[in-house]
């Protein structure tokens, strides 16, 4: 049975984000475990009269834990989607997909200009939180930070856990990319959500991951406030031999993943602040913490045709920093994660 808090917020994610219209034709794709959310998606998506395809990925192949032979994003939901005005990918992440099957189907997105929700690693405490929360507000509080922040320079973050670092903001170059839950044609975004992100065009210090990272380390380490990872930036790249972190084996599998993926892949391409005054605490999951109030960083692609940057990556790996504070050219506009100025 399923519960009336997963109802509403299936409901939000087709009815206030991607607005979805009688007629339309949509796509959505999961996987075995995540399907019996997208089940709900599918009902509310049809009572809101769209013609709906789901797509199951276990139907296309296996998907191998350890990133041996990642699925690869198979050309029936490819022709789908490029006959398609709304879709939502809502799935468990496995190792190796980003590159195989999550870019491929982006580029479609963007390319077909499709209205998109995008929900890697969802899970059902999501519908409840992120989902319910008021996207009028989410969207009120986003255009406030961006006010600030599309007028700054620099901005320092510090936290509790040991970060320090300043980023350069270069507002007449790189775009801040609003993610409010207000999806439009030719866009797509995360659900639940609730942040503001650019490409720093510079960003030096150091940076204290103590929330959790993304991609597949999200399902594999979860909270890592145990064992939190260090890292420095110079010249906006993370540094080689800088990389700390008391679990021996997520060291490894960062640095592989930062410094072997592509040339890019340790360079820093999104610096963001989470906007979701609903959100009450960390859940340890990426999707949703990174629109908790506070920063976030994520190594590897900058998502150049949203912010305008001129480099690209096959990796991107957020980290999720706890108790932060951020200074906007000297002004203090949140304190431990709290917004003081806004």
């Amino acid at each position: 049975m399923v519960s009336a808090e997963v109802k509403f917020g299936a409901k939000q994610a087709i009815v206030n984000c991607l607005k979805v219209q009688r007629g339309e034709k949509m796509a959505i794709i999961t996987d075995k475990d995540t399907d019996y959310l997208a089940a709900t998606l599918y009902d509310e998506a049809k009572n809101a009269g769209a013609e709906v395809v789901k797509f199951i990925m276990e139907n296309y192949g296996s998907r191998p834990d350890d990133g041996s032979t990642p699925l690869r994003f198979p050309d029936e939901i490819a022709d789908t989607l490029k006959n398609c005005t709304v879709s939502i990918y809502v799935a468990q992440g496995k190792k190796g997909e980003l590159e195989s099957f999550r870019i491929p189907m982006l580029k479609i997105v963007e390319e077909m200009k499709i209205r998109h929700g995008h929900m890697p690693n969802f899970i059902e405490a999501m519908m409840g939180q992120g989902m319910a929360s008021d996207y009028a507000q989410i969207q009120d509080v986003t255009k406030k930070v961006h006010d600030i922040v599309s007028k700054a320079r620099k901005i320092r973050v510090t936290s509790r856990g040991g970060s320090d670092f300043t980023a350069d903001i270069d507002n007449d170059k790189y775009r801040w990319v609003l993610c409010d839950g207000n999806i439009k044609p030719g866009a797509w975004s995360n659900l639940p959500d609730g942040e503001i992100f650019t490409f720093p065009a510079d960003i030096n210090g150091r940076v204290v991951v103590d929330g959790c990272f993304g991609d597949f380390f999200n399902k594999k380490y979860g909270d890592i406030s145990s064992t939190p990872l260090t890292y420095e930036l110079k010249n906006g790249r993370c540094v080689k031999g800088s990389v700390k972190c008391a679990n021996a084996e997520l060291k490894k599998e960062f640095e592989e993943y930062t410094f072997n993926t592509d040339e890019n892949s340790d360079r820093l391409g999104e610096f963001a602040i989470g906007t979701n005054l609903g959100l009450k605490k960390l859940i340890s999951n990426l999707l949703q913490d990174e629109k908790f109030p506070g920063v976030h960083l994520a190594l590897g692609s900058p998502y150049p045709d949203k912010t305008g940057a001129d480099w690209t990556s096959n990796a991107h790996n957020d980290g999720i920093l706890r108790d932060v504070t951020i200074e906007v050219d000297g002004k203090v506009i949140m304190k431990d994660s709290k917004f003081t100025a806004i």
